[in-house]
């Protein structure tokens, strides 16, 4: 079963000319996942760093993402495991039916 992961990136504070040549080889690193279907969505932020949606079998996968990442652009990362909007439905609707039973 697949995972949902959030993924907000946060590179080292180093000069942007200094990181330039490796900053333009992200985007075809990323545009292969993207084609997979693994990245579902990733989008720049102002200033510097990235937003990722992942769709991945298991933490190990989104571990060595993260890992291949980091080995383009330093940077640290704040991870967000998300729940499918229909998977929270039926969870919400199962306690409601709990609750009226009670």
């Amino acid at each position: 079963m697949a995972a949902l992961f959030l993924v907000i990136s946060t590179p080292r504070p180093e000069r942007s000319s200094e990181v330039a040549a490796r900053r333009q080889s992200f985007w075809p690193w990323i545009g292969a996942y993207e084609a997979s279907g693994v990245c579902k969505h990733i989008y720049a932020r102002v200033g510097r760093g990235a937003v990722a949606l992942f769709d991945v079998e298991d933490n190990a996968e989104l571990h060595r993402i993260l890992n291949e990442w980091a080995d383009i652009i330093p940077a640290e990362f704040e991870v967000y495991s998300l729940v499918d909007v229909e998977a929270t439905r039926k969870l919400l609707a199962a306690q409601v039916e709990a609750h009226k039973g009670a």
